[in-house]
């Protein structure tokens, strides 16, 4: 089970843009890759296509590695680690390692 998930919401603390925050959009197979939303923007040329009448230079994200993403927690408003804990019921839940709330 992966720490960062689809759809949480992340702090980076390193590369060019380190202290960024942003939504993951998708986990890359194996987890260690994930693409955040307005993060690591790179420019890439288009062709003009059929499909795409438009052409010229646009930007898109490109995956940055897990390890240099940390959860940003909504509860205490600051970047977090983040612990699992077994319920009774034998579920496994994600908690705030700062203020104990669970995600």
């Amino acid at each position: 089970m992966y720490k960062i998930r689809k759809g949480d919401t992340v702090w980076v603390n390193k590369g060019k843009d380190a202290g960024k925050k942003g939504r993951v959009i998708n986990i890359m197979p194996g987890g260690k890759l994930a693409l955040v939303e307005g993060v690591n923007l790179v420019k890439k040329h288009k062709r003009k296509t059929q499909q795409d009448q438009q052409g010229g230079i646009v930007s898109i994200e490109k995956p940055l590695s897990c390890a240099n993403l940390m959860y940003f927690c909504k509860l205490c408003e600051k970047p977090a680690r983040i612990g699992f804990a077994v319920s009774k019921e034998g579920t496994k839940a994600r908690f705030c390692k700062n203020c104990k709330g669970t995600l």
